[in-house]
């Protein structure tokens, strides 16, 4: 496994020493956030699915990639030269105001989309509909289901690894047919839906954390 520099190495130390349970997920944590860290790196996006709560996870993943976490995230100096030559004013404004992203694209966001295929088609594979028109080889899919079993999920997960995607896997301890499925599971350790949940936010915000710091830390 990578070594970590230091600066991104204290994130995960601070996550499993507030989750101490979260030790036996260790290795899939790193694991995942190093796929995340190639994807991003390569020029790729993440593109994130789950239902219920877990839908509002990937909402939630997504904002915080979108846009700063903790850190500024500035424009490059060239950009922000061009937006003020387009139009002095306002683009003196978002000279100031965008940030940089580490794109990331929640495919539960789309309803109209969504019930379209839904009622039309195929109501499991609303997901797997959006990664096959979203998705490019090299971008990863972020599967978030408690119980590993979501069909929605799990059907998306095909396409994803058709399409030379990489799958993370984001479930509770059991990790259902997704952990066979993904290249990297991370198992919260619960059975519980509502505590499987409640450890993946800080998981995920481990994730963003490390992430905004390889990109637009020092």
């Amino acid at each position: 496994m990578k070594t970590l520099a230091p600066r991104l190495q204290k994130h995960l130390d601070l996550l499993l020493e507030r989750y101490p349970a979260l030790e036996s997920a260790r290795e899939e944590i790193l694991g995942a956030y190093l796929v995340l860290e190639a994807c991003y790196a390569n020029g790729g996006k993440l593109l994130i699915a789950g239902n219920g709560g877990s839908a509002a996870d990937a909402e939630h993943i997504a904002g915080e990639l979108m846009k700063r976490f903790k850190l500024p995230r500035p424009v490059p100096a060239p950009f922000a030269e061009k937006l003020k030559a387009v139009d002095p004013e306002r683009g003196a404004r978002l000279a100031q105001t965008l940030e940089c992203c580490l794109p990331a694209v929640p495919l539960v966001a789309h309803e109209a989309m969504s019930t379209a295929f839904g009622n039309d088609v195929d109501g499991d594979g609303v997901f797997a509909q959006q990664l096959f028109g979203f998705g490019r080889p090299g971008d990863v899919f972020l599967g978030i289901t408690t119980s590993g079993n979501s069909r929605n999920i799990l059907l998306a997960s095909v396409v994803a690894r058709a399409m030379d995607m990489p799958v993370i896997g984001l479930t509770g301890r059991k990790g259902g047919k997704l952990a066979e499925a993904a290249d990297v599971c991370v198992k919260a350790p619960s059975d519980e839906t509502y505590q499987i949940q409640e450890y993946h936010l800080p998981i995920y915000h481990c994730w963003c954390l490390m992430l905004e710091d390889r990109f637009f830390g020092a």
